[in-house]
Order: structure tokens, then C-alpha cells, then sequence
């Protein structure tokens, strides 16, 4: 259910339970696979996550496996826990991750696709958090990670109304980077990841983790962390390496980073 493959160094993360590439439990689990595979590849320069068909990207959880967890105490180290883990694995690889996004992103799938750095949806896609119409709450970061990216107004009527928007609203708000023509998504986010891939993996790292920064700590300690990352990469090779090239007028030859920030 969790389709691998590599391009030029790109990896492709496909969600393979079609028509609409539901979160299951057996689904989680290959997701971390999959994840800790790629965190040890260290040749791979960027990473692109999409669902199989065009249906979906992901609709979200597989209701038929909620009923054993809807009792005191079980959901969190049934279903929420396991989850919760592997989209952290996610968000805290090194390289760059972009979501191609090809029909529905719904409940714990935009919680998925929260945790790419860069999102690229199809026209048709549509965005929802419909926890609340089941008396539940978005579970899986969704409260804080669409929050991040749309804030706080938007994120109210998302999580309190469950209801869809639409690609170009989702576009305004913020919540994609870009939106393309129908059946384009994988086409446009392997294009993004292509161009992320010649970047420094130094670098980027570096960029991830003040991003990080800038969001979690107030500003004056923000500041004074991403310092510290600017003497770090300051004295890199990688800087090193492109300031040579720029005076050459030739591209960068960077090494690759190993591995996965730990979250």
C-alpha cells in the first residue's frame, strides 16, 4: 500500500490503497518503512509524496478500523500514537519533501501533506478537516500544522465547520504552494523537487531547522538560534563550494547530507 520509487535522486512516496488511499493501520506502519528507508538513503537529494489514481491523495482514515479504539484510553496507542510518529518522520527529514496533491486531501491525508515543506495541488483537489461531523477533532497535528500555514481564523472555520475548500481558496490562504492543471500535480512537484535537488542538502538542512525555529520559539530566541546556523553554515563546505562556483560561472558540485533530523 505504499508504492517506492527513485528518480535522479528524487524519491517518489505513493499512496497505493486507491480509489481514495485511505490511513489504515497496516498503512502506518509502511509509511514509517518507507520513511526510515529514505532517511537512510544518502544519495537521495529530495522527496515527493502523491496518492495513487486521481480520486485522491488521501480521504483520510478508514472508519471500519475505529471501532475498537472508541473506548477510553485505546485510540492513542491504536491509532493516533503510530501516527502521529510517522508524519513527524516526515516533517523532520533532512531534504526537501514536496506533496503532489491529485484529488482529495481530507482529514489525516491534509495532515500528511502538512508535514511536506512544499505543497502542489491539482485544480480539482479539494481540502477538508470534517473531524467535527463525527464528533471528533483533527487528531494528527492537523490542529497545529494547517494552522501554521493558514492561522487562526481560517483554521477555525476549517476544523469547526468541516467543510471543503477548494483549490484556488486553499491557494489564498496559503495552505499550497502552487496549483496546477488537472492530472499536473506530480508532473509540477517533481519540476520543484528537481530544482530543490541541485540545491546545498547543507543548506537546506539549515533552512528547515530555522523554519522550525522561527515557528516554535518567540522571536528574540528564534533569532539568536538561527545565528548559530548561520556560523554553521557559513563555515560549511557546501558554502564553500558555491562561492567557487558562482566565480567559475559553473554549478555547485555538493556533496549529500545522510540521514534525518530527529524531531
Amino acid at each position: 500500500m505504499i508504492g517506492w520509487d527513485v528518480r535522479d535522486g528524487i524519491g517518489v512516496l505513493t499512496l497505493a490503497n486507491p480509489p481514495l488511499n485511505l490511513v489504515t493501520l497496516e498503512q502506518t506502519q509502511r509509511l514509517h518503512q518507507a520513511l526510515d528507508a529514505a532517511a537512510a538513503m544518502p544519495d537521495l537529494r529530495a522527496l515527493v509524496l502523491t496518492g495513487a489514481g486521481d480520486k485522491a491523495f488521501c480521504a483520510g482514515s478508514d472508519l471500519s478500523q475505529f471501532g475498537p479504539l472508541m473506548n477510553p484510553g485505546k485510540v492513542i496507542p491504536g491509532k493516533l500514537g503510530p501516527e502521529n510518529a510517522a508524519f513527524s518522520k516526515l516533517a523532520a527529514l533532512r531534504i526537501p519533501t514536496v506533496a503532489a496533491l491529485n484529488g482529495l486531501a481530507y482529514g489525516g491525508g491534509l495532515e500528511m501533506a502538512c508535514c511536506c515543506d512544499l505543497i502542489v495541488a491539482d485544480e480539482r483537489a479539494r481540502f477538508c478537516l470534517p473531524e467535527i461531523k463525527l464528533a471528533l477533532i483533527p487528531g494528527s497535528g492537523g490542529a497545529v500544522r494547517v494552522g501554521r500555514r493558514i492561522g487562526e481564523g481560517r483554521l477555525r472555520e476549517m476544523i469547526l465547520l468541516g467543510e471543503p475548500i477548494d483549490a484556488a481558496t486553499a491557494l489564498s490562504w496559503g495552505l499550497v504552494n502552487r496549483v496546477v492543471p488537472a492530472q499536473q500535480a506530480l508532473s509540477a512537484a517533481l519540476q520543484l523537487a528537481a530544482t530543490l535537488a541541485t540545491r546545498s542538502p547543507h543548506g537546506l538542512d539549515l533552512c528547515k531547522q530555522a523554519i522550525a525555529t522561527a515557528l516554535a520559539e518567540p522571536e528574540d530566541a528564534a533569532i539568536a538560534r538561527t545565528f548559530d546556523m548561520s556560523d554553521a553554515a557559513f563555515s560549511s563546505a557546501d558554502a564553500k563550494e558555491a562561492m567557487r562556483a558562482f566565480f567559475a560561472k559553473e554549478p555547485p558540485r555538493f556533496q549529500p547530507v545522510a540521514g534525518r533530523r530527529q524531531p
